[in-house]
């Protein structure tokens, strides 16, 4: 098989998913009213984005997702910097990062809403506050990973502390850390998206997908999950090409 035709594979598993999704459709496995055709929701996606509510609540939910990252980049990557550089100091407080790691997002809605109340604050905070865990975590492990021998051959070449740390420590652990800002945004949409949907939202992809479940406008809800995937997708890929241009020489 060509390089060129390796180019389509992905397509094989979207048409294979939307044969399988008229199957079921036809077949009346699940109420077609629950499980409209692949083109209505097309059609639906299609309106939603060309004008339509679905194009505002998009917008919505990605600055939501944007602030959200920002916050956690602003905090976490010089936390993350300070106890990779000190491996002492990041045991010592290794266990508070895993236990709210690990702690699922949805879990701490009603501490953030009893502390900044209803409104974007809290569904940008606690979505902040889920991404710089993740952030924080793979910034100190690159760090602390950081090759030792190109660390020892810079000092033995007369590199002063500082120098150490920006031209080598921090240009070491950009994979790692590109790794966790990755996870990052992507735990960030998820957070954002659910609490749109649970924390009296009137706008964004979460709320739009609530709304038509509520309504039943199957279409609508098929098309605004859509939407969500396709901007996970999008940010994804986005930081993949920041990456392969920040981080090309990485494995070398």
């Amino acid at each position: 098989m060509t390089k060129t035709s390796d180019r389509y594979l992905p397509l094989i598993g979207v048409l294979g998913l939307i044969v399988f999704w008229y199957v079921g459709y036809w077949s009346h496995i699940i109420d077609p009213v629950l499980l409209p055709p692949p083109h209505a929701a097309a059609v639906a996606l299609w309106k939603g984005m060309a004008g339509g509510a679905l194009y505002a609540d998009f917008f919505f939910t990605v600055w939501r997702t944007l602030a959200a990252i920002v916050i956690a980049c602003v905090i976490a990557i010089p936390l993350g910097i300070v106890l990779g550089a000190n491996e002492r100091l990041y045991r010592s407080v290794e266990f508070i990062i895993d236990f709210f790691r690990s702690t699922p997002a949805s879990a701490l809605f009603p501490l953030f809403l009893v502390i900044f109340g209803v409104g974007d604050r809290t569904k940008i905070y606690v979505a902040a506050f889920g991404a710089a865990l993740v952030i924080l975590f793979n910034v100190s492990y690159g760090v602390m990973n950081a090759r030792k021998t190109r660390i020892l051959a810079a000092k033995v070449m007369g590199a002063s502390t500082w120098r150490v740390m920006k031209d080598v420590v921090l240009m070491e652990s950009l994979p790692q850390t590109f790794v966790g800002l990755r996870n990052g945004i992507s735990l960030a949409l998820v957070i954002v998206v659910v609490a749109e949907m649970f924390i009296g939202s009137v706008n964004g992809i979460g709320h739009r997908v609530f709304e038509a479940q509520q309504m039943f406008e199957m279409p609508d809800m098929y098309a605004s999950i859509f939407a969500a995937g396709a901007l996970g997708y999008g940010l994804n890929i986005l930081f993949l090409m920041v990456e392969k241009s920040f981080v090309h020489w990485s494995g070398k």
